[in-house]
């Protein structure tokens, strides 16, 4: 039986009598239904009545949206169900996971670059503020994955870096700021992302660690935020053979390469066992690859509660996923002591956060007076402190910087991105920017394709004669027609991805979308998303970590290199990406 009066929970004896008197009242159906948080489409009240009042969900999570049509489609959620909701959101950045209007810190390593922990607890509090405004109570966050391997295109920016210790310390201060206004974290990605250079989203990643380096550098933060008091572990679907074959010598080795997520190993026996772990657990979300691909659905939904998770995030059709579980508890897949077990810990969660008293008060999602405080000004203080203190600089060895328009008029800008339109707002925001500052911008069109086929046969087609002359233009009229060329590296790392790298627009290397003039013309490269960039050019002699693109770190980079503010931030990660060669293009001769 869980004991709800111990950590995480400290339920009092009223808190306790609710859980007790709810989980009684409760039929098999509405304990199934309490497994699922789902993720929200919408607003309809024949869309929420569903999902409340047939299938009796546990929580929810929307996307972000505008504050005032949150806070009431929260407010009307709440309204409509017995037992009240957990509202969650992906605040790992700050209040604009839930409201659009609400407050950037910027990235995790953005937060990690200052050097100050407390920058994450102002992270924390800000996002859990401004999401307890509109009426969430559980956070996604915070991020405590390690980035190890460079190549991952989901972790990177999002992690608070590659020392563990800095990871727990920023995960510890984010805590302390969710808890001061009582919404619960959710410390995620356990056991642990970024040892893989793979997405969890696309396949089962694996943390291929053994289990005495895991339970000094994973382990340790997770006991540690644990021990803190946060009330909910979200599992990632990764798999840990160490620690597995550890609880499980007899296990095969697709048993070792399933999921965290299917695990009893890694669920029970590690995070509650080992770690003692009491509080929530929820899988991440169970649409990705990693899960979906693993086994089949009808087994996977009523396993992952089986092997120690207790609520189940977003379905893939709600119904047939409800039906599934209420299948596998019919089966004895889930039993009745492990059903109750799971039902009593989403109960808890929701005492410790009082929400049966405030459905009482009738205060579950404040008045709408409290969405003043979302995108305070206090806030966008601190996170204009966060963008000055974190923009690095990684390497100038040209001795480029500060720039000016007496040494720099005319500027070459190449914003490198997904979109490639040059009419694209974060192109025309960069152009601004510069020509603010007096210089001459001529932007890079990156439609232009060059390949191979345009230079196919012997017609000189128009585009091929523009082509031509880019690529084979004499160097000398290259060096007179541009003093300075900037890139902006937008390369933002995303779910879904195989890789997060720069990519030109190039045949034979040629083509002015490419670096090849960094020995004629001074070239500046500023990252807002991808620290790693050197490892695709090495040959740019200037180059600046920015972590994020939001205006306010756009407008701390600007300051920077115009040299009325100095470099504060420090890596949080090895921008050689761990190699010798390209540390010894930014060192000095000895």
């Amino acid at each position: 039986m869980v004991d709800v009066r111990k950590a995480p929970f400290y339920l009092d004896e009223d808190g306790e009598r609710w859980v007790k008197e709810t989980l009684s009242g409760m039929s098999v159906g509405e304990k199934a239904g309490q497994l699922f948080c789902v993720m929200g489409y919408s607003s309809d009240d024949k869309t929420l009545g569903h999902y409340i009042d047939d299938l009796h969900i546990g929580g929810m999570m929307y996307r972000p949206a505008l504050k005032a049509e949150i806070q009431e489609t929260h407010r009307k959620i709440q309204n409509m169900a017995k037992i009240p909701l957990l509202l969650a959101a992906n605040t790992e950045c700050g209040g604009d996971g839930l409201c659009q209007e609400g407050t950037s810190f910027g990235k995790p390593m953005a937060v990690a670059a200052t050097g100050n922990p407390e920058h994450a607890y102002e992270m924390g509090y800000v996002a859990c503020k401004e999401g307890a405004a509109a009426g969430m109570n559980w956070s996604f966050a915070p991020i405590v994955d390690i980035d190890y391997e460079f190549h991952n295109p989901i972790t990177n920016v999002r992690t608070f870096g590659s020392d563990p210790k800095m990871v727990k310390a920023c995960g510890s201060a984010y805590l302390r700021g969710a808890e001061e206004n009582n919404v619960m974290t959710a410390i995620k990605h356990f056991p642990g992302d970024g040892c893989d250079e793979r997405d969890q989203h696309l396949l089962t990643s694996v943390n291929s660690m053994e289990c005495d380096e895991w339970d000094a550098s994973y382990g340790d933060i997770y006991q540690a935020l644990i021990d803190q008091g946060s009330k909910s572990v979200m599992v990632g679907h990764i798999a840990m053979p160490a620690y597995v074959e550890k609880f499980n010598p007899n296990a095969s080795n697709e048993e070792k390469l399933q999921p965290a997520t299917l695990r009893k190993e890694l669920v029970t026996d590690l995070l509650r066992g080992k770690l003692g772990f009491n509080g929530l657990v929820s899988t991440d979300a169970s649409l990705m690859l990693g899960f979906m691909a693993a086994m089949p659905r009808r087994k996977a939904i009523p396993q992952t509660i089986a092997a120690g998770c207790d609520m189940l995030l977003f379905c893939k059709d709600t119904d047939e996923d409800y039906q599934y579980m209420m299948d596998g508890i019919r089966s004895g897949v889930i039993t009745e002591e492990r059903l109750d077990d799971a039902v009593t810990r989403i109960l808890a969660a929701k005492a410790s956060l009082k929400l049966h008293e405030k459905q009482k008060a009738g205060t579950l999602v404040p008045e709408a007076e409290r969405l003043s405080e979302i995108g305070a000004a206090q806030h966008k203080a601190w996170a204009k402190v966060v963008a000055d203190e974190s923009v690095t600089l990684v390497k100038d060895t040209q001795h480029l910087l500060p720039i000016s328009t007496d040494k720099y008029k005319k500027v070459y800008l190449n914003v490198v991105q997904k979109d490639m339109d040059p009419e694209n707002p974060v192109v025309q925001e960069w152009k601004a920017l510069f020509e603010k500052e007096g210089f001459e911008v001529t932007v890079r069109d990156r439609t232009t394709k060059i390949d191979l086929e345009n230079f196919a046969g012997i017609n000189m087609t128009p585009e091929k004669e523009e082509l031509m002359i880019e690529m084979y233009r004499p160097v000398e009229e290259t060096k007179k027609s541009k003093d300075l060329y900037v890139y902006i590296a937008n390369v933002e790392n995303a779910s879904n991805n195989t890789t997060t790298r720069l990519n030109w627009n190039v045949v034979f290397g040629l083509g002015d979308d490419a670096p090849w003039f960094v020995q004629e013309v001074p070239t500046l490269l500023i990252s807002t998303a991808n620290p790693y960039h050197m490892f695709d050019a090495p040959m740019v002699k200037t180059m600046v970590n920015a972590y994020s693109h939001n205006p306010v770190f756009n407008g701390a980079v600007m300051d920077k290199i115009m040299g009325r503010s100095e470099f504060k931030g420090k890596s949080p990660v090895d921008p050689c990406c761990g190699s010798k060669y390209l540390k010894m293009s930014i060192e000095k001769d000895s």
